[in-house]
């Protein structure tokens, strides 16, 4: 398929995700034809060294939830970086970032204080395991802990076994599916 015929061609996202959630959803963003800008961190994707399989010197896993995307390493955590992010974001449809909940406020770009007033139309698409607030608000998620946590491995495995983890990242994939229907709806 040619992306630049793709149903979401001319639609720009800037990814600031990792793992599993956010790069699945921007992967299917960007295999339906929005040109998808992933930003990593200066020593890289920790992804890229979950192997094997490795197709050169990254993880068949990067190279597969990263398709289709363009990437560029960025030190968000110096004031070049963000200015970079910000030029970024000046023709941008969509951030997708997922981390913990208040580190945009930290860097100083928090989406209410800066980045809405600033760019009106952004679609920004904020993924955490337990939101901001709450009695887990803040605290990181991680598929294998909310499987266990919502009895997903009490389902699962032998009658006469315990609880066994489900053999894919169900969370995990199934939030990036609920983040790109969020992103398009």
């Amino acid at each position: 398929m040619n992306l630049a015929q793709g149903a979401l061609a001319g639609l720009k996202v800037i990814d600031l995700s990792r793992v599993l959630g956010g790069p699945y959803c921007t992967q299917a963003l960007a295999d339906h034809g929005a040109e998808v800008i992933k930003l990593e961190p200066l020593s890289g994707d920790e992804t890229r060294g979950w192997g094997p399989p490795f197709e050169g010197d990254d993880a068949s896993y990067f190279r597969g939830i990263n398709r289709n995307k363009r990437g560029i390493a960025v030190d968000l955590s110096r004031p070049e970086g963000l200015a970079l992010l910000m030029q970024l974001l000046e023709d941008a449809d969509v951030l997708v970032e997922n981390f913990k909940p208040g580190t945009l406020q930290r860097w100083g770009i928090g989406f209410q204080e800066v980045l809405s007033p600033r760019f009106p139309g952004l679609i920004h698409c904020a993924i955490s395991g337990f939101g901001a607030d709450g009695p887990l608000g803040g605290l990181p998620g991680y598929d294998a802990v909310i499987q266990a946590m919502a009895g997903l491995m009490s389902v699962n495995g032998e009658g006469e076994g315990g609880p066994l983890r489900i053999g894919l990242p169900i969370v995990d994939m199934v939030t990036g599916l609920n983040a790109l229907a969020g992103i398009l709806l």
